[in-house]
């Protein structure tokens, strides 16, 4: 009797979510792609600025649709089975250009961010290394379906933090960043590739822990 052929390697979407190039948080989001690549996984290395869109504005979805940008983000989130974002931290919260990405995309549908991994990292001046910012940002991924990894990772110091190779120059530091991604897609690929296993998800206290895998949270 024929197998299955064997799954590919992984893919993953990871992109800085600020618009400056040289950005703290596009050398991490570079420095992630690295080590993910290096597991074996296709990584999908992006920009802010190729999801180039408009202010989110309901009179202008009704007029002329959604925006190229948004049409291009909602396209590589569906062909990946996990994403990374590396944002920074404004003013205690989410950038604004990375919210209203996620406001205009979640128009979409079928809704692109529904049941997608995410693992969320930062890097800041500060000593905190932008981690409020993370916090806030699982609202509206999780609000929409996505399920983000619980080890975040923030990078405080970010201006002195990278070595002259892009990776990090403590290498206590570098050694958790790659544990983190590591364990991270491990988790990805018993989700994303093994569906003979029951996966359950006990997003909210009411969950019905006997609920079949076709009864999942996922509304």
């Amino acid at each position: 009797m024929p197998r299955d052929a064997a799954p590919g390697p992984l893919r993953v979407l990871a992109f800085g979510a600020a618009l400056r190039a040289d950005s703290s948080n596009a050398r991490l989001a570079s420095l992630v792609s690295r080590l993910i690549a290096d597991t074996g996984a296709t990584v999908d290395l992006a920009t802010m600025h190729e999801f180039d869109m408009p202010l989110y504005d309901g009179d202008v979805e009704t007029a002329h649709g959604m925006p190229s940008g948004a049409l291009a983000l909602r396209e590589r989130l569906e062909q990946c089975d996990a994403f990374v974002i590396s944002s920074p931290e404004y003013n205690g919260s989410v950038p604004g250009v990375l919210k209203n990405a996620i406001d205009w995309v979640s128009r979409v549908r079928p809704q692109p961010f529904k049941t997608k991994h995410a693992m969320l990292v930062s890097a800041s001046p500060s000593m905190v290394g932008g981690n409020r910012g993370l916090w806030a940002l699982r609202v509206p991924l999780e609000h929409l379906g996505t399920r983000v990894y619980p080890d975040m990772f923030s990078l405080a110091n970010c201006y002195e933090a990278f070595a002259e190779d892009g990776t990090l120059a403590d290498p206590g530091l570098q050694q958790r960043l790659a544990e983190t991604v590591a364990a991270f897609l491990s988790l990805v690929e018993a989700d994303t590739r093994y569906v003979c296993l029951e996966r359950r998800w006990y997003e909210f206290l009411g969950d019905r822990t006997e609920a079949p895998i076709t009864q999942r949270a996922e509304g």
